[in-house]
């Protein structure tokens, strides 16, 4: 695991792929179910993230992502709303997002009520705005990690997906037919009024023994992801 050493009252990590109970390409702490991995290794894996960050399973709340800009406000034990984004300001609630080469986010409160959320934020989410529903649904001044995902050493997209981004975020997130995921997440953030924002910039894809990735091992791969509550 990787903490997130942000403002004091919350606790933020970011997962690896080790420490877990899958084996062959899901090894080992798997955390994603729409995989070809036994349901019961990810059941286990997700319950020693929690035990790792002193979180309750039973009351872990996750969505059913579909790489868009929908953000929910968790509920307890609560893992089957559409949506690539889980906001709380409800002290010991724990939140998991899970990704394979899309960007965890964590976005905490600073002023005003505790509050934290966590995003799922990848090439289409990041264009539709999941960050801006996030900065949007928590309100006050928030925080904010980029933890790992793809870089732009790594992500080769087509031509049109180059244009949209030069013409969203500017020529900075473009390197040839490359994208920079970590800095247009950063300018998006930004354009939402986040001042205070940290990242990781650890390629998922270049990085097999730490990190799943989808890009760089096909459709047989797992996930690791971000997990965190308001202490």
């Amino acid at each position: 695991m990787i903490p997130w050493s942000g403002p004091d009252g919350y606790v933020v990590a970011f997962s690896t792929r080790r420490g877990g109970v899958s084996d062959g390409p899901f090894a080992s702490l798997n955390l994603g179910r729409l995989t070809d991995d036994d349901p019961a290794n990810v059941e286990e894996n997700r319950r020693r993230v929690c035990a790792a960050v002193g979180a309750d399973a039973d009351r872990l709340a996750m969505n059913r992502q579909v790489h868009g800009a929908t953000v929910n406000n968790a509920r307890p034990g609560h893992r089957g709303a559409v949506g690539d984004g889980l906001w709380t300001d409800e002290p010991r609630l724990s939140m998991l997002i899970v990704t394979a080469d899309c960007l965890p986010i964590a976005l905490a409160c600073t002023t005003g009520r505790p509050g934290l959320a966590l995003l799922h934020a990848g090439r289409i989410g990041l264009l539709e705005g999941i960050v801006s529903a996030g900065v949007a649904a928590l309100g006050g001044r928030p925080a904010a990690v980029i933890g790992p995902g793809i870089g732009p050493c790594c992500y080769e997209v087509g031509d049109e997906i180059v244009e949209a981004y030069r013409g969203r975020f500017g020529a900075v997130v473009v390197h040839g037919r490359n994208l920079d995921l970590w800095t247009a997440a950063e300018h998006a953030l930004r354009d939402a009024g986040v001042t205070s924002i940290e990242r990781m910039d650890t390629c998922t894809a270049c990085n097999a023994r730490d990190f799943y990735s989808h890009r760089r091992d096909g459709r047989v791969t797992g996930r690791q992801g971000v997990i965190g509550y308001v202490a």
